[in-house]
């Protein structure tokens, strides 16, 4: 304690922690391609990887190495359509396109 205030202790957020099931990791997948913005989906892509038992098993199930799987996952990461095609069927998932909704004028 200092001048009588508490030391407040923090940690960064890991959605990672957060996704138990298949279900959620594919919802927040589904959300982050939706987005269309790259940064988000692979942060997410990410978060399912830690959530699934890590960066180092997922490269080794997608055939890649760890660095460059955790450069195009981490935070300023930019993977490629190849490197979202492998980490999504290592984690046997796939993406589907959809017709987007009209925009209301």
């Amino acid at each position: 304690m200092k001048d009588g205030h508490m030391d407040l202790k923090t940690r960064p957020f890991d959605a990672a922690e957060y996704l138990d099931t298949a279900a959620d990791q594919a919802d927040l997948l589904s959300d982050a391609i939706d987005s269309g913005d790259a940064r988000y989906i692979a942060y997410t892509l990410g978060a399912v990887a830690r959530a699934r038992g890590g960066i180092g098993k997922l490269a080794r199930e997608a055939g890649m190495s760890r660095q460059a799987l955790h450069k195009a996952l981490g935070e300023d990461g930019n993977p490629t359509l190849d490197t979202v095609l492998k980490v999504l069927k290592a984690l046997g998932l796939h993406m589907r396109i959809e017709e987007a909704p009209a925009e209301a004028a």
